[in-house]
């Protein structure tokens, strides 16, 4: 899933810069079928989830690796100056090095050991300023390492943007792991498995929204996942799309299959775009499509909200908007509470369907201006709803601290059966260097009672 750095730092600075395009190399992958990984960031075969984790903004990435009980304490750091890896640490020609900016795990060569990609759209590359890399490691027995890692091949072109956002999925239903990437411009880059240690991989096509659906949509996200009732996964991409002279924030719909089909553009948001917006799918309403949850925080002067475009037999149909102003959300909204600036879904209380976590970093709680925290959302028969719905905060007994002024608490959500015990965890982060509260889950949903700090941030691959 889209599951990118959701908090409001506008790397839109780093995409302002006017973009042009590029030629695609193709090649042919030689790797041979193999069992692929139990868990698709299981990077060292062992049967447990690994914690990956790139910097804000990029710069580098840390990984947190999985014991029988949660994160353990062996953590390992990747930049571009770990041995084997391409490319210059701080070399973006002039530009924020943005290695780590965006991830996705699967195993991508079918080894049985999870592989990470990892974006860095800002790359200089064969002297192009701007023109973006995804550098794939490999994981093995030992873990992932810089030996051996490879970069996507595709044609650099000066401030392309390549790997803007990056996501895995079986896109055409063939069993294999497949990697679509977004430049900055227009374009979606879909790398079919198998993939091979040499760099070679399945063919590549490329996929852009006709004139026709939008004028423009220059992508600011990706989000894949299971729509239809087929076996290929499907994606999303988010992005500024500009209609009746005015700039949008619009999702398109590509639908996954042995050729990847352009389906549907809707408009989000019809007169504030937001630069970052998360996305995640799943079936809220358990009619056996995915449902599409995506962030708009621009919406009624900030306060946010978050749009749901409900899956079909052929894709994307109605959608909906729940917002604080939904009955049976805890809080009111008010400007700038930035409700959906981060999502997370899962099972929370054994229901059967999807609840939400949904971040509202710049909550006030009491007297505390932007100390932040987070929703769940249920899931139910008609889709999410208020109803039921939990709010957790620093004045939540149970969860350590208090609230303090402008810390926005939760602006980083994860629900995962962290500790392993069966039940969905909810992992709130407030940004990426402070300790992260991790509320455990029960049958009944999350609570607060024996919640903990740990040292994982809330922003790995979904």
């Amino acid at each position: 899933m889209f599951t990118r750095t959701p908090l409001r730092l506008a790397l839109a600075s780093a995409t302002a810069v006017a973009l042009t395009g590029g030629l695609l190399t193709l090649s042919v992958s030689t790797a041979s079928a193999a069992t692929p990984a139990k868990y698709a960031d299981d990077f060292n075969g062992d049967g447990y989830r690994d914690f990956a984790v790139g910097d804000l903004g990029g710069g580098g990435v840390t990984v947190t690796y999985g014991t029988a009980t949660g994160p353990g304490t062996v953590t390992k750091r990747f930049t571009q100056s770990t041995a084997g890896i391409p490319g210059t640490a701080g070399d973006a020609g002039g530009y924020t090095d943005t290695f780590g900016d965006d991830l996705a795990t699967a195993d991508l060569n079918r080894d049985g050991y999870a592989d990470l990609a990892i974006a860095d759209f800002t790359e200089k590359v064969s002297g192009k300023v701007g023109a973006g890399a995804v550098t794939i490691l490999w994981g093995a027995k030992s873990g992932l390492s810089g030996t051996g890692a490879v970069r996507l091949k595709v044609t650099a072109s000066s401030h392309r943007a390549f790997g803007k956002q990056i996501e895995t999925g079986d896109f055409n239903g063939d069993g294999k792991a497949d990697l679509a990437v977004a430049d900055g411009i227009d374009t979606v880059y879909v790398y079919r498995g198998g993939f091979s240690k040499s760099g070679t991989t399945g063919a590549v096509t490329k996929h852009r929204p006709s004139p026709a659906t939008t004028d423009v949509l220059e992508p600011t996200g990706l989000v894949a996942g299971k729509v239809t009732k087929d076996k290929a996964t499907d994606l999303y991409l988010l992005g500024q799309g500009y209609h009746n002279d005015k700039m949008t924030q619009d999702v398109w719909f590509l639908r996954g299959g042995s050729t990847i089909k352009p389906g549907k553009v809707t408009v989000v948001n019809s007169s504030q775009p937001d630069y970052s917006p998360v996305g995640v799918v799943a079936d809220f309403n358990k009619d056996g499509y995915g449902d599409l949850a995506v962030s708009d925080t621009r919406y009624n002067s900030g306060a946010g909200s978050v749009v749901v475009w409900r899956g079909g037999s052929a894709g994307p149909t109605t959608k909906y908007r729940i917002s604080q102003s939904t009955s049976g959300v805890a809080t009111a909204a008010t400007k700038n509470d930035s409700f959906g600036s981060d999502l997370s879904a899962g099972d929370t209380n054994g229901d059967g369907y999807p609840d939400l976590a949904v971040a509202v970093p710049e909550e006030k709680v009491g007297t505390k201006a932007y100390a932040g925290g987070a929703h769940i959302l249920r899931g139910s028969k008609s889709g999410l709803t208020g109803a039921g719905s939990q709010w957790f905060t620093r004045a939540t007994a149970g969860v350590p601290g208090s609230p303090e002024e402008y810390e926005t608490f939760g602006s980083l959500v994860r629900l995962r059966d962290i500790d392993r015990d069966g039940d969905k965890d909810l992992l709130l982060s407030s940004n990426y260097y402070s300790p992260s509260v991790l509320l455990p889950g029960t049958g009944s949903g999350i609570t607060a009672t024996g919640a903990g700090e740990s040292t994982v941030v809330a922003a790995f691959p979904q």
